[in-house]
């Protein structure tokens, strides 16, 4: 099978954990016998010190022409400590889901046995959950028109927009990955104060019942968020608009005991993102010390849902497991004396891919 996409590295440590994640895509293609062609480009603030553009036109044709792209993270403190600056990094992330037409960001929540003891929750809570978040990732407060402030600045203002286009499909994709998990979706909304979020519970109204077959349940954000800490387990496919998973989806990160396991896929119209789910790190950057597994796991959601190549997918998540198993991981989640580098952990994994 030819894969052909496009690789954007970003800032901080983006381009030393996207370059491991990249040579296990080498080494995935190389044992199942896909022809690979990629090329990279400059995205946030690296693009912005290039070009002057978080997003440049450049990097969004490249994009345009892949069957998917592999990207690492966005963001410099030098932007973040700018309140005044009128090109930010973020703003080529939102950009880049807006073109794209990036509109589901799915997040798999799952816990692995050897950091359960990270986990801020007990054990026994976290053991085995295993859930997937979907965010909505065109619409509401963050592309909603009119946005802005009063005259004398004292007055903010941001507007909460949805249609019933939006809704259907990445409801009717909570319950395609529902049939092909454990058949249960929970839609998240605030129907009792906001009118958004009872279009959202009218639409998914009507399209359950195109699915007899997949439990629904309806609740409030609130309730979920208090839940997820209380029995994860609870839950399977949650589905929701863009605030509220940004929100909640960071609040389960923490359920696996560290950020840097965690990644995700960004579903979308002309093609699909795959990233870990932390921001840039820019105090690691360029130490070697940065975790790659949750970009390595972005790998195999890659080949998984921008493919459908399972097996290769599945032989990922092996590879990654057992270099946690083996305790060949970098310092953020090392329990033994030895912390490995950046390097030699993406190393390890390629080289077990290579020998399975």
């Amino acid at each position: 099978m030819k894969l052909n996409i496009a690789v954007l590295p970003g800032d901080g440590i983006g381009p030393e954990i996207v370059a491991q994640a990249l040579e296990v895509t080498k080494a995935v293609c190389k044992k199942f016998n896909h022809e690979l062609t990629y090329k990279e480009a400059w995205v946030g603030a690296v693009a912005i010190d290039k070009t002057g553009n978080p997003y440049p036109p450049e990097t969004h044709e490249l994009c345009m022409a892949s069957d998917a792209v592999l990207f690492g993270a966005i963001g410099d403190p030098k932007y973040d400590n700018d309140p005044s600056a009128k090109v930010r990094p973020e703003q080529g992330l939102l950009k880049m889901r807006k073109d794209l037409g990036l509109y589901a960001n799915l997040r798999p929540i799952s816990t692995f046995p050897s950091l359960i003891h990270k986990s801020p929750l007990r054990a026994d809570l976290v053991e085995n959950a295993d859930f997937m978040c979907l965010r909505e990732l065109t619409g509401g407060l963050y592309f909603g028109r009119p946005q802005g402030r009063s005259e004398d600045g004292n007055t903010a203002y941001d507007t909460c927009v949805y249609t019933r286009e939006e809704v259907e499909r990445i409801v009717r994709l909570a319950y395609k990955l529902a049939e092909q998990r454990r058949k249960k979706v929970t839609v998240v909304d605030k129907a009792n104060v906001l009118c958004t979020s009872r279009l959202w519970r009218q639409v998914a109204q009507e399209i359950e019942k195109e699915f007899p077959h997949i439990e629904t349940e309806y609740m409030f954000v609130d309730n979920v968020a208090m839940q997820i800490i209380q029995w994860p387990k609870r839950f399977d496919v949650l589905v929701t608009e863009n605030l509220f998973g940004d929100i909640l989806t960071d609040e389960a990160s923490v359920i696996t005991g560290s950020l840097g396991m965690l990644p995700s896929a960004s579903i979308g119209v002309h093609t699909s993102v795959f990233e870990p789910i932390h921001g840039s790190y820019p105090q690691a950057a360029g130490k070697n010390i940065a975790n790659p597994l949750a970009t390595i796991l972005s790998v195999a959601l890659m080949f998984e849902y921008a493919f459908d190549l399972k097996e290769e997918g599945a032989l990922i998540r092996k590879a990654v497991d057992a270099s946690m198993d083996a305790q060949v991981v970098t310092e953020d989640i090392a329990s033994g004396e030895k912390a490995y580098s950046t390097s030699e952990v993406g190393k390890w994994i390629v080289d077990f891919i290579e020998n399975t």
